[in-house]
């Protein structure tokens, strides 16, 4: 199973979940506080997602390691294949 199914399939077990007790599909005659805490739901998982997805961008970013070994051999593979180039007469 890919990773978007498993989204998916999650995605689809709360929102079947949500409407069975936020539109009372099933009659179980649940208290009223339950649909008022169940009808925004969705939204209040959005944001959660955003605040989550926000704050692992900004983690990542913030420990992102520079590859200076890596640097300089890419410069020294561009300083190779431009004078290659002018080798074979690539005016710069």
């Amino acid at each position: 199973m890919t990773k978007l199914m498993q989204w998916l399939s999650g995605v689809s077990l709360l929102g079947a979940i949500w409407a069975l007790v936020t539109f009372d599909l099933l009659e179980l005659s649940l208290p009223q506080t339950y649909k008022e805490v169940a009808w925004p739901m969705p939204l209040y998982l959005l944001v959660s997602f955003g605040c989550f997805s926000l704050a692992t961008v900004g983690y990542r970013v913030a420990t992102f390691n520079d590859c200076e070994d890596a640097a300089k051999e890419l410069q020294q593979q561009i300083k190779e294949a431009k004078e290659d180039l002018r080798k074979k007469g690539l005016k710069m």
